[in-house]
């Protein structure tokens, strides 16, 4: 059977994610995407659209976390898929793409993207698909193929933004090596443009409400990312990819340097990375490129081993020093026992969580910022539930739910549907108050805008507290305001929170 190894690869990467994804609980981001899915637009404030479409359409027959999970772990193994024959393309055989395969699957970021849904799921798949598609055409592949790699770019660009910068280290490195005569095409022109047509409507509706995604970027050059200076940065990157199984995408780079025919991609990946340096980029910005360099490392691993024992050994150091990170990247330990296996893994290699934060605040939280963000949602909603089912029917009549943030906001409408939900922070502040007068308000996290003297009465009807969720939502206030001064109207537009 043709690409047998790579239908295999990828059948055993869904199993794994099949298996492992779905457990603690939905993540705050997860609860966001189908919130938003379920209010089709061309965008939205801080992501494009196909990724909450996609969320929304799991949870149409109910809630469900396995369903959901099974969406990133398609584009999961569609990714280990292209990684094999990316390593076929390469040159390496049965050898080269299963060593592809396996350090493809024990890859702790990439075994991350396909675990939660995210808008890096879908680059899994596509990144590496757009370097196969264009080592193809060089190769003499049919030119008509552009309009298949303008369609894979376009509906990259409608899932996250970052591809962007991608695509712009791909045309610079093309233009920088022989092979930019595979541009003088108009096949080429044509795939172009069916990126940009793709890509277009997106671009109106962010232009319509005035770029909103450039104040999520300027709020993280502000205080919200942790910045690192360069060399931490690479030295994050290694962590993230599994420091044990680096050197095989890091010998990958020094090939596709050394190949003429594929200089490109190397010469693209060194440039997305100091893209990502220069401007501060999180350090799983350009992850999606690593099944490429993996893909090329595996080929220059297997020609080093041709002798039958130093293949077997090196077979036998991936499969025992591959899972070690696996726990880290798939909740598949109970909670206590993960907190137990993560302080060993990090004093054996000597890594703080600092080392790994994003965010401010992140790292100050007992589980992992994502690990934390997929716990005590459910009952939080069921709390703000019970408060409101508890108001005077009168009050209740009237009565809106205020949230901090998108999170807490998404978790009432997908957990206690019925309460209307309203909150400053991103999508939900363009939704507006639904003609909510705000005269009777539950806020949650909230001070009942003490600083406006908004309200005349308040009162903390309670304090909510998940022990394992994130530092910012450990003993919560659930506020009960009424009598509002000002009309929720006029305020509005001071509550905007884009961050």
């Amino acid at each position: 059977m043709k690409h047998r190894n790579a239908l295999l690869a990828a059948v055993v990467v869904f199993i794994v994610h099949a298996l492992g994804n779905a457990h603690y609980g939905f993540f705050r981001d997860e609860l966001y995407f189908i919130i938003c899915g379920r209010h089709p637009q061309f965008g939205y404030v801080d992501q494009p659209p196909v990724v909450p479409l996609l969320a929304a359409l799991t949870q149409v027959a109910g809630h469900s976390l396995w369903l959901l999970r099974a969406v990133p772990a398609l584009f999961g193994a569609a990714g280990a898929y292209v990684t094999v024959l990316l390593a076929e393309e390469f040159g390496g055989g049965d050898a080269a793409q299963w060593i592809a395969a396996l350090v493809y699957l024990f890859c702790p970021v990439l075994l991350s993207f396909g675990m939660k849904v995210s808008t890096d799921e879908v680059g899994l798949f596509t990144w590496p698909l757009l370097a196969y598609l264009l080592v193809r055409i060089i190769r003499g592949a049919d030119r008509r193929l552009w309009l298949v790699v303008g369609a894979v770019a376009g509906l990259t660009i409608e899932s996250k933004y970052s591809v962007l910068f991608f695509l712009a280290a791909l045309l610079i490195a093309l233009l920088a090596t022989r092979e930019r005569r595979i541009l003088a095409d108009r096949w080429a022109g044509a795939g172009f443009a069916v990126a940009l047509l793709i890509a277009l409507p997106n671009a109106l509706w962010q232009m319509h409400y005035g770029f909103p995604m450039w104040h999520l970027l300027e709020a993280g050059e502000n205080g919200k990312n942790i910045k690192v200076g360069p060399l931490m940065y690479l030295v994050q990157e290694l962590l993230i990819t599994n420091i044990f199984l680096a050197p095989v995408w890091i010998i990958g780079v020094v090939r596709l340097l050394r190949t003429s025919q594929f200089r490109f991609l190397g010469y693209a990946y060194v440039l997305l990375i100091l893209e990502m340096i220069v401007l501060h980029g999180k350090h799983y910005y350009p992850a999606d490129v690593y099944p490429i360099v993996i893909a090329a490392g595996a080929v220059s691993l297997e020609a080093a081993t041709r002798i039958r024992a130093l293949r077997i050994a090196a077979f036998a150091y991936i499969l025992l020093l591959g899972p070690v990170f696996v726990p880290l990247a798939l909740p598949v330990l109970p909670v206590p026992v993960y907190l137990s296996y993560q302080t060993h893994i990090r004093e054996i290699l000597h890594v703080s969580k600092r080392e790994l934060a994003t965010e401010h605040g992140r790292e100050r939280t007992k589980l992992p910022g994502d690990w934390a963000d997929m716990h005590g949602w459910p009952a939080m909603a069921a709390t703000v539930a019970r408060i409101y089912g508890s108001l005077p029917p009168a009050e209740r009549a009237q009565a809106v739910v205020a949230a901090s943030n998108y999170g807490e906001a998404s978790a009432i409408e997908f957990f206690a549907p019925g309460i209307p939900v309203i909150s400053g922070h991103n999508q939900y502040w363009l939704w507006g108050t639904h003609g909510a007068s705000g005269n009777v308000l539950i806020d949650v996290n909230g001070d009942c805008g003490a600083s406006m003297h908004l309200y005349q009465h308040s009162r903390r009807v309670t304090t909510f507290d998940a022990p394992n969720a994130i530092g910012w939502e450990r003993d919560i206030p659930i506020m009960l305001c009424t009598g509002i001064r000002r009309p929720l109207a006029e305020i509005w537009p001071m509550v905007r929170n884009y961050r």
